[in-house]
């Protein structure tokens, strides 16, 4: 298994970078959270998980080795695989995943593109006593309405990855735009996605 990439981000994009280990430039596929963290040209390292196909090796990146477990123990349910499980973690983080799964707040599950009430009640099912307690409140802070949002150089970035989880452009665009007044002077892009996405699945 690879644990671990450590190297220099080469390229990013399109829900995938590239990072440079040791002179040969290796995929990995991510969340838009990780993806906006990485800064093309600067040193990373990125928790990974390797699944193997018999037609493909893909490799999976994450921003630290929690988000990690909870990709791999995601794919322990059924119907579960790994490109649902990276929405999942698109949406939420591990520790709302958990929160969910230990609440079994299906309505939290089915904003993620791809998963149904049922598929819902049966991840809650199967995943119960998988995932573990939260760690901490990872809830965002009530965004600050009344600061005037900056220029934008986040849309790019939610847009992106609203469009690689299956929305058209021009939802996510909308989307993005939506949020735009909860950016605030520092915005997170992590939580501007998860707020385009809740957003989207609310339409």
């Amino acid at each position: 298994m690879i644990a671990f990439l450590s190297g220099r981000v080469a390229s990013r994009g399109g829900g995938t970078a590239v990072v440079d280990v040791g002179g040969v430039g290796i995929t990995v596929h991510c969340t838009p959270a990780t993806l906006a963290r990485l800064r093309v040209g600067e040193h990373t390292t990125v928790a990974t998980s390797l699944v193997v196909r018999e037609d493909s090796l893909t490799l999976f990146g994450f921003g630290d080795d929690d988000e990690r477990d909870v990709f791999e123990r995601l794919q322990t349910a059924s119907g579960v695989g790994p490109r649902l499980a990276l929405a999942m973690l698109a949406v939420h983080t591990p520790d709302a995943l958990r929160r969910a799964v230990a609440a079994e707040d299906t309505g939290a599950l089915t904003q993620v593109p791809g998963i149904g009430k049922k598929g819902a009640q049966r991840i809650v099912l199967e995943l119960k006593d998988r995932l573990g307690a939260p760690a901490g409140d990872d809830q965002p802070p009530a965004p600050d309405r009344a600061a005037a949002p900056a220029s934008l150089p986040w849309r790019p970035q939610v847009v992106s990855g609203l469009v690689n989880l299956g929305w058209s452009t021009r939802d996510a665009e909308a989307a993005a735009d939506a949020v735009a007044a909860e950016a605030g002077e520092e915005p997170d892009v992590a939580v501007l996605l998860r707020s385009a996405l809740r957003r989207l699945s609310r339409a």
